[in-house]
Order: structure tokens, then C-alpha cells, then sequence
């Protein structure tokens, strides 16, 4: 039945039929790989499984780990089935996993793909990464971002980077989000204004002002200047600890950019 839904055009045309055959296998008692499959077929239609997928997945998939297997073994049953395990279903189901705050598996998963042939993508990482950073899992967040960019050698977005060092503020860690900007800048990527804003920001909250000053430094290397209310902060912090060596440093970068003028 499911591959008899292949041909048809356009490929969105099945999704109720999907659907139905989706929620109907989920709940049976041996849901996978078949309901991995036809997750796959939805997705490579263009269409979206409905909601309580997540939840339904997510039970079938720790149920079937009970069981003693491999993340990598139960993705591959599905070549018994014709199909071969690939991003776009195992995303799905690491963001299922993540919606109920399963994300402990999620990594088990995201760390299995690779042996079952579907190797994770930036995507992959993102929606795990950003599960973590909801939950202030910052040390696991971290080394996980550290093995996307160093081992994997993939980009993160600017959306992930910003999850990623606004938890890292929340939680009051900003030596940690600083060596993460200092890290990515070593690999070659490139960190965008408002990850270099919020790091800064988390510094003064701490009155963190030396350390403040030398990332805004950085920053303006990258082409970059801080909001005229964060200079005022960092130039004012420096003065009331008496960093004035640091703080003339600070104001001439700021004035030779053109960008700021005060009589100090």
C-alpha cells in the first residue's frame, strides 16, 4: 500500500491516506520500522505528520529500546522493508524526542545515525542543541556544539549559537560563552552580531567589565560595535574599577570606527 502512494502527483495528494495509515501503525503493538517508513514518505511529500505524531513516536521508538536495541540496529530494520533510514525522518524523530523532553535519547540517537548510514546534519544538531538550551543544559549543550563544529565540521546557524549563548547567560556561565566565540573563530566560522551583543551584554550583568571590554574589542575586529548603551556600560564599568589603561584602549577603538565621540 505504501509504495503504491509514490507515483501518484502531486506528491501531497495522500497526506489524510498517510496519515490515517501513520497513526494507525503507531498504535499497533509492533510499530517500527514500518511507521518510520511511512514517516518517511510523508515528509518526502512535502507534507507535515499532525501533532500528536510526537508524542505517539516517541512512546513506539523507548518502548522498541526497552528491548535492548541499538539505535543504529532499529534504524536499519528498515531496509527490510525497502527503505533506508535518512535526515529528514530521524530529525523528525529527534524533535519528537525533544518534545517531550526526551532529549537524553535524542543524543543516543543523534549519535547512532552515523551507523546505520544517515549521518546527522546541522539540523540534526540544532534540534537537539536547542533542547538543551531550553532546559539550561548548558555543559552537555556545549560539548555538543563543540563536537558539531570540530569533529563534524558543520556549520551551526546564528539561531542555534544565539540558543546556545543565551542559556549560557541565564545560567551565568559568560567565560563559558566566550570560549565558545573564541573556539568557533579558531574553526573559521564566523560569529554574528547579535551572539557577540548578548556575550557582552551577559558580561556586564556580571560586572564582568574587563572581560566585557576585550570582547567588545574582538568584535569590532569583526566588523562589528557594540549599541551606544552597551559602550557607555562598558566604558563607564572599566572607570569605576579603575581600568583606565583598558578603558582608553576601549573608547579609541570605538572612535576610530567613526562611530562614537565622548569627552572623557
Amino acid at each position: 500500500m505504501l509504495q503504491s502512494f509514490i507515483p501518484l502527483r502531486p506528491r501531497s495528494k495522500p497526506q489524510i491516506a498517510y496519515s490515517y495509515l501513520l497513526f494507525y501503525t503507531l498504535e499497533s503493538s509492533d510499530p517500527l520500522p514500518l511507521a518510520l517508513a511511512i514517516l518517511q514518505r510523508i515528509l518526502c511529500s512535502g507534507c507535515i505528520p499532525i501533532p500528536q505524531t510526537h508524542v505517539l513516536l516517541t512512546s513506539a521508538w523507548l518502548n522498541k529500546r526497552q528491548q535492548c536495541q541499538s539505535v543504529s540496529n532499529i534504524l536499519l530494520e528498515m531496509q527490510s522493508i525497502g527503505y533506508q533510514p535518512d535526515c529528514k525522518a530521524c530529525n523528525f524523530l529527534l524533535s519528537s524526542l525533544c518534545a517531550v523532553d526526551q532529549w537524553m535519547e535524542a543524543v543516543k540517537v543523534l549519535k547512532g545515525m552515523s551507523g546505520a548510514g544517515c549521518f546527522p546534519d546541522h539540523e540534526s544538531y540544532a534540534i537537539v542543541i536547542g533542547a538543551m538550551c531550553r532546559v539550561r543544559r548548558t555543559a552537555k549543550a556545549w560539548d555538543l556544539m563543540k563536537h558539531m563544529v570540530g569533529k563534524c565540521g558543520l556549520t551551526p546557524g546564528q539561531g542555534t549559537l544565539m540558543k546556545l549563548f543565551a542559556a549560557l547567560r541565564a545560567n551565568r556561565e559568560i567565560w563559558k560563552a566566550v570560549e565558545m566565540i573564541e573556539f568557533l573563530e579558531s574553526q573559521g566560522y564566523t560569529v554574528g552580531f547579535e551572539s557577540y551583543e548578548m556575550v557582552i551584554e551577559g558580561c556586564l550583568e556580571k560586572d564582568e567589565y574587563v572581560l566585557a571590554g576585550k570582547v567588545a574589542m574582538r568584535m569590532t575586529e569583526r566588523g562589528f560595535i557594540p549599541y551606544i548603551k552597551v559602550r557607555l556600560k562598558i566604558i563607564e564599568g572599566l572607570a569605576s574599577i579603575s581600568e583606565w589603561q583598558i578603558a582608553s584602549a576601549v573608547r579609541q577603538r570605538f572612535a576610530s570606527l567613526g562611530s562614537w565621540r565622548l569627552n572623557y
